[in-house]
């Protein structure tokens, strides 16, 4: 999927209404509601400007979908994750476990049984709850969801791309007191299809290929021997799949060792293998390089804003601590409440301890592709570490020599998000006051790139799909350390990362993406720059 959203403000439910709600939803009772509210920003915008109405959803078609709940008192779980991410609080580190997220953040039982009676008054089959009560999944034909959201869903054609898609045609509405607990309906559209930041073709070579080697990134990243991410899980977000054949052709030709990954299939899964299987076996590939002996489970779900927000919620009610995201999309090119909708399961992640890192594009300064500037999300998001790209180069004996901004690289402001509180101590006037990417960045040149095995022969591979990896192996690693040293896991690494101050960082200071330039310091180009395994593990380790 090329893709990478803002809360409705919540209002309190009676509880004389939740009780009453088995009765009043009951099949052929009288509605006691005769107001509706609409679900905010979720509707596609200037459909009419760039796709052609082509006709109506077929009545009988199934769709699943993904109603996203705010949060019970989000601003103080907002105060919350900051205190927990910030090295200088008390509570840093103190992380929440699912039941308590659940308990204190999540909607109330009442408040979801709510939601699914009335679902299931409208005939939709309700699925799964997940864990936080703030995810609800259910599907039904298009005229069962047309009813129920108060919308209608109807055929279009891209005027750009020429493919088509369907969307709904109003922003879905809701009995009032329902509405005042969603934030967002995914799945009414099927618009967005969020890319994989790596090239969909490779040349393929005899050997491994002319990339870099894992003894080549371990060194030019100073990564010690010691440490090889034992113990420790990655979980990596995918809407492709991988031939298992193609990894174990990697790992013996390095004689890296690595466990066989897991795959936890999301909503059915991703379908048959596509153009994005380079991706996926790129992401297993570079994290084993870094990484050797880390348990790595691969989440595949359907490229759609369903399945994107189910697999996403699937990695946080697993609670793998770290996670690499190599696909995503223009900010531009997402509803506003689907953005809300991730931002949501990334937040409570947060609160739960887990890192997520995600490439911030290989279209430079511009994204969307429009001849402006404009960043990609995920990477976007304020609980995401953004990862650039660089251009490494390595000495005869594999150490770091020196590095440039990769002119791929995305990077940029944010047009949705305002500067979260760490970063403003970086903030950069062509800001503009909102959030600033990427965060930190690593190899992504694709010349050379990094050396993997994948669709049955060696090739060099780039983009920074290669550079988000290389940073969750990084947080693997740290990890482990702090396992060693009783301390608890790096969690949402960005307020730590930013309170180094560029301590255990290769600060890049020269090449571009585009608009922007790299200088010392933080820029928008590289971020902080790549890592210095040992001195930033050490001082993030205090």
């Amino acid at each position: 999927m090329k893709s990478r959203l803002k809360l409705l403000g919540l209002v309190a439910v009676p509880a004389l209404l939740a009780a009453a709600v088995p009765t009043a939803y009951a099949a052929g009772t009288p509605q006691p509601h005769s107001t509706r509210a609409a679900v905010t920003g979720d509707v596609l915008k200037g459909l009419n400007q760039n796709a052609t109405h082509t006709g109506n959803v077929a009545a009988g078609k199934r769709i699943s979908v993904a109603i996203s709940l705010a949060p019970r008192n989000d601003k103080a779980l907002d105060t919350f994750v900051a205190k927990v991410s910030n090295p200088r609080s008390s509570s840093y580190g103190h992380y929440l476990t699912t039941r308590q997220f659940a308990a204190r953040f999540g909607r109330t039982d009442a408040e979801i049984k709510q939601l699914k009676d009335y679902l299931r008054a409208q005939g939709l089959t309700v699925g799964t709850v997940h864990s936080g009560n703030l995810l609800v999944d259910a599907s039904g034909t298009a005229a069962q969801l047309e009813k129920a959201f108060g919308t209608k869903l109807s055929t279009w054609k891209d005027t750009k791309s020429g493919r088509s898609f369907y969307a709904n045609e109003t922003a879905p509405t809701l009995p009032t007191a329902i509405a005042s607990l969603v934030s967002d309906v995914s799945g009414l559209n099927n618009r967005a299809q969020l890319h994989h930041q790596a090239p969909s073709t490779v040349t393929p070579h005899n050997g491994p290929g002319g990339g870099y080697t894992p003894a080549q990134l371990k060194g030019g990243y100073n990564v010690s021997g010691t440490y090889t991410g034992s113990g420790q899980k990655i979980a990596l977000l995918e809407f492709d799949g991988f031939q298992q054949s193609n990894i174990t052709k990697y790992d013996t030709n390095y004689s890296l060792g690595s466990p066989t990954p897991t795959v936890q299939k999301v909503d059915g899964g991703s379908g048959s293998l596509g153009d994005g299987q380079v991706e996926v076996e790129l992401d297993i590939e570079v994290l084993h390089a870094i990484a050797p002996k880390a348990n790595v489970t691969v989440f595949e779900g359907p490229n759609s804003d369903a399945g994107e927000v189910d697999t996403y919620q699937a990695i946080v009610d697993s609670g793998i601590p770290t996670t690499s995201i190599s696909w995503g999309a223009a900010e531009s090119a997402r509803t506003t409440s689907n953005i809300n909708a991730v931002d949501a399961v990334f937040k409570a992640g947060a609160a739960e301890g887990l890192g997520f890192y995600a490439a911030s594009g290989d279209d430079g300064s511009d994204d969307a592709g429009d001849g402006g500037t404009s960043v990609d999300y995920p990477a976007s998001d304020p609980y995401v570490t953004g990862v650039g790209g660089t251009k490494l180069t390595v000495t005869s004996s594999n150490a770091w020599s020196k590095e440039v901004a990769w002119s791929g690289g995305g990077g940029g402001k944010s047009s949705v998000f305002k500067i979260p509180s760490w970063q403003t101590a970086v903030q950069k006037s062509a800001g503009g006051g909102y959030r600033q990417v990427p965060d930190v960045s690593a190899h992504a040149n694709p010349s050379p790139g990094v050396s993997i095995y994948s669709q049955g022969s060696w090739s060099s591979v780039g983009g920074t799909s290669a550079a988000a990896p290389e940073w969750a192996a990084f947080a693997a690693l740290y990890n482990q350390q702090a396992a060693a040293a009783g301390k608890a896991n790096l969690g949402f690494a960005n307020p730590a990362l930013y309170t180094a101050s560029g301590t255990g960082f290769h600060d890049i200071t020269s090449g571009s993406n585009g608009d922007y330039s790299a200088a010392t310091g933080w820029d928008f180009t590289t971020g902080w720059g790549s890592y210095n395994a040992a001195t930033l593990a050490s001082k993030l380790l205090g």
